[in-house]
């Protein structure tokens, strides 16, 4: 097959697949596994240059409505008439529901590291549900205007089976804009910070140690730069990131946890 993924977190699925040496042709921010750099780069995931896209012949393109705008590339894909897949998970679960989704779509056997990361989720839940404290988490997408996950995401989810909650978990929503003074009120434990589309070495902590009332706030004591890329893209990298964030709040639950095979193999 000749496959396309036109967003990081399907590229990402198609590695946990071992399938990676199927594509053809990555969007520009598809850059794990290292191996995937080399092929073709279409254009930024809101603005792939279809002429290209269909040049390349794929028998499959893989689209995510996980990224806001991507209708208008599907759009197109269904005007072209070229073959495609829309994901658009939420949860875990529905991550997992899209390893064999894509693997079927394939003529892949995906029951193994389905297994593998369903097993692995819940080793991540007992040892949150042993921690003794609960801590408030606040995600932050976007600094100005604040852009934070709700409920309704998957970061809500690894907040909550590493033993800790999303402080905007009240709001039904998977996408909040709300402002400084909101986040100041519900006083989180910790600010976690993972600005969507910025590189970790670009995001400036010391920039919210100067918004209003927020050094009074006891989080600004634990202002942590999170890896947009372990905690904002809807793929089984979601793992390596809950672990990451179970070793920060609760160290002695999750202190001797290894990444599981099936990531560190990719990582090699």
């Amino acid at each position: 097959m000749r496959i396309i993924s036109i967003c990081p977190s399907n590229t990402e699925l198609l590695a946990f697949l071992d399938a990676e040496h199927l594509l053809v042709g990555i969007d520009d921010y598809s850059d794990w596994p290292k191996e995937i750099t080399t092929l073709p780069q279409l254009g930024p995931d809101l603005s792939i240059r279809m002429d290209e896209l269909e040049a390349l012949k794929p028998d499959l393109v893989l689209a995510s409505l996980s990224v806001p705008g991507m209708e208008k590339n599907v759009d197109e894909l269904v005007r072209r008439k070229i073959p495609h897949l829309v994901l658009n998970p939420q949860t875990l679960e529905e991550i997992g529901e899209d390893l064999l989704k894509v693997a079927d779509a394939c003529g892949i056997d995906a029951n193994v590291v389905h297994m593998d990361y369903l097993n692995v989720i819940e080793d991540i839940k007992k040892r949150g549900q042993q921690a003794e404290t609960r801590p408030s988490l606040y995600w932050e997408w976007w600094p100005k205007p604040v852009f934070t996950p709700g409920k309704i995401n998957w970061l809500t989810e690894i907040s909550t089976m590493t033993g800790a909650r999303n402080v905007f978990d009240d709001t039904d929503s998977a996408n909040i804009q709300t402002d400084w003074a909101d986040v100041l009120e519900r006083q989180p434990d910790y600010i976690l910070l993972a600005w969507v589309g910025i590189l970790t070495a670009k995001v400036k902590p010391e920039l919210v140690k100067k918004r209003p009332g927020w050094n009074d706030m006891k989080a600004i004591k634990h202002i942590h730069v999170m890896e947009e890329e372990l905690y904002c893209r809807p793929s089984p990298r979601l793992i390596e990131g809950a672990i990451r964030l179970g070793k920060l709040i609760h160290p002695k639950e999750f202190a001797d946890m290894e990444l599981p095979q099936f990531i560190r193999e990719k990582q090699i």
